[in-house]
């Protein structure tokens, strides 16, 4: 599945099973919650944190499935085109940052 299909995808979803989009404002506030039970799960299981026997159950890729699934709902609300974006961004990041990195002595 391609980015845009996704966003399709859940566009459908949204508009089957949720209803309606949260408002963006909402569906940011639910993005930074669900990116902060990524990092729950990232500071107990790779860090140095220890973990909840509770959490042990909980699918690292679960939790970023659900951070994907909102940013594609507030990429859908605003009209922007993940792919298109990604693209964008990898051509910004690879022109300015070509040699960056492998001049980086602490790399």
């Amino acid at each position: 599945m391609t980015i845009t299909e996704a966003q399709k995808t859940i566009d459908t979803w949204i508009k089957t099973y949720g209803v309606r989009y949260f408002n963006e404002l909402t569906n940011t506030a639910i993005l930074m919650e669900e990116v902060g039970e990524v990092a729950r799960i990232m500071a107990r299981r790779y860090g140095e944190q220890s973990e909840k026997e509770s959490d042990k159950a909980v699918l690292l890729e679960d939790e970023l499935a659900d951070v994907m699934f909102v940013l594609m709902c507030i990429a859908n609300q605003t009209g922007i085109n993940l792919e298109e974006a990604l693209q964008k961004n990898l051509e910004k990041k690879t022109k300015r940052d070509s040699e960056r990195h492998k001049r980086n002595d602490k790399l």
